[in-house]
């Protein structure tokens, strides 16, 4: 299930180092961490529209711009999507509000 993820994180990185005219990702990361951040809750509110409409073809639309735009993020970041998925791991079989009240400790 990852394959497709990490080889989006691959040329997410590859872009890094592109010129902002030759890519989409590339002038995104010129431009900062504001106009991802912007990209990012647009495509969150796009998929909140998708999703009270009911049209799932459009949800799963928006739900890969949502995703791609916040591996964006990640990236530039320096994170990528093992770590969410390490996340995820680690929180698996952890009840909510266990996971929840244990953040506030931190």
């Amino acid at each position: 299930m990852s394959e497709i993820l990490n080889r989006v994180a691959a040329t997410l990185e590859a872009r890094k180092i592109s010129t902002a005219d030759s890519s989409y990702v590339a002038s995104l990361y010129a431009k900062g961490l504001d106009s991802i951040l912007k990209k990012v809750a647009e495509e969150a509110a796009e998929t909140i529209m998708a999703a009270k409409d009911g049209d799932k073809q459009h949800i799963v639309y928006e739900v890969a711009d949502l995703w791609f735009h916040t591996m964006i993020l990640l990236a530039q970041q320096g994170l990528g999507p093992q770590d969410i998925l390490n996340e995820l791991a680690r929180r698996e079989g952890v009840s909510g509000h266990t996971e929840k009240a244990a953040r506030k400790e931190n």
